[in-house]
């Protein structure tokens, strides 16, 4: 973690921001990630995004504000979507495991009963 001073002379934490982002190919799918850097406090805005696919080479345009997807902005564009999967600013989140819980409901008992 950084720190900058804001107009006010106060210090800021400037944090990092992992953004965790699919590439859509014809045939493939592609996992990658990128970093943007945040005032603490902040989250990251539809430029921010913007400016970091642009600085990986990425030239989009929103295309669903909600679920984050983008268009290549281009035509002839090698892929044809991009879609931010999670954002990792180091704060603990909990998501919970569905797999896990469906995997134990089928394996113990519904009701406590004694032996």
């Amino acid at each position: 973690m950084n720190t900058c001073s804001n107009d006010y002379g106060r210090e800021l934490a400037t944090l990092e921001c992992i953004v965790h982002f699919e590439v859509v190919y014809p045939h493939e799918s592609k996992e990658l990630r990128g970093l943007i850097f945040l005032n603490e406090g902040e989250k990251p805005s539809e430029r921010d995004f913007l400016d970091m696919f642009q600085s990986m080479g990425f030239k989009l345009k929103i295309e669903d504000r909600e679920e984050l997807v983008f268009k290549p902005a281009e035509a002839g564009a090698a892929y044809s979507l991009i879609r931010i999967r999670r954002l990792d600013t180091g704060e603990k989140t909990y998501k919970e495991d569905q797999e896990l819980r469906s995997l134990l409901t089928h394996l113990l008992p519904g009701e406590s009963r004694p032996i």
